[in-house]
């Protein structure tokens, strides 16, 4: 049987029946607290927007396997899906869309009025490397943010060690094994999201 093609803008993550997984890079100040406690701390920053990301490689795209400045701790962080499926059905996409929005007036009320907002990425391979399909990053801010930090927290993992060891490996030239390490990822049962353009 053919394989499906991936569609042009689909969440996938890992998941569970009442969880799924999303991604973040701090400092080690910020990071190790969270993970240490299972919690974000004090000083992490409520009133500011949060981008979460459901795919651990568009991550690793985004702190260069944990090597940039500020982006050195890699949290695995779990929420509620009541939480991420309310996030998202308040969600307004981060640009203009013509065959989303009536028009760019509407489309600026909207951004304004949401406390969540989308942007559809390209997906990146083991590689990093841009797949023809995009990948979800989900920005919360106001009271989605402490919503996220306060209430819909589950759990706080740091993953800075596997995100090393499958680069080490990829580095190594041992793709198939670094492969093996990924965290799984399946499409998530979000249903029709039309007015995020999926």
């Amino acid at each position: 049987m053919p394989d499906v093609p991936t569609p042009q803008h689909q969440i996938r993550a890992a998941h569970t029946t009442t969880t799924i997984t999303v991604y973040q890079a701090y400092s080690p100040t910020l990071g190790l607290p969270a993970a240490g406690t299972g919690r974000f701390p004090p000083a992490w920053k409520r009133e500011r927007m949060t981008w979460i990301k459901p795919s651990f490689l568009w991550m690793m795209y985004r702190c260069g396997w944990a090597t940039k400045t500020d982006q050195e701790t890699v949290l695995a962080v779990e929420i509620t899906r009541e939480g991420f499926d309310e996030a998202l059905r308040g969600a307004c996409l981060s640009h203009y869309a013509p065959r989303v929005h009536p028009d760019r007036t509407a489309w600026q009320r909207a951004l304004r009025a949401s406390p969540a907002r989308v942007q559809w990425d390209p997906e990146r391979d083991l590689h990093l490397n841009p797949l023809p399909y995009r990948s979800l990053q989900l920005g919360l801010s106001g009271p989605a943010s402490r919503a996220y930090a306060d209430e819909w927290t589950v759990s706080i993992r740091d993953v800075t060690p596997l995100a090393r060891e499958i680069h080490g490996l990829l580095r190594g030239g041992e793709a198939e094994a670094a492969h093996a390490l990924l965290p799984v990822e399946t499409p998530y049962p979000a249903g029709p999201l039309p007015h995020l353009g999926a």
